[in-house]
């Protein structure tokens, strides 16, 4: 892991395309903004991780969308 310091108002590149800027610091809360392209998924750790076990539980034999894809699949129909 590389650990930097900055101070409010200042940045990191990450690449050529991703910005992350200290916005402000207010005791041990620190408000940071990240600009990237459009393309690019930004997300809070936590909100990322609950995405990926979404799509763990997804991707299972036995979910939802696989019954779903092989009642599909039973009546000639592409799955979504």
């Amino acid at each position: 892991m590389l650990v930097l310091t900055r101070k409010s108002n200042q940045s990191i590149m990450i690449g050529d395309e991703i910005e992350v800027s200290v916005l402000a610091i207010v005791g041990e809360k620190v408000r940071i903004g990240i600009q990237a392209p459009r393309d690019v998924p930004v997300f809070r750790r936590e909100v990322y991780l609950e995405i990926q076990d979404e799509r763990r539980a997804l991707a299972e034999p036995g979910s939802l969308v696989a019954e779903v894809d092989a009642a599909l699949h039973e009546l000639g129909e592409p799955p979504a």
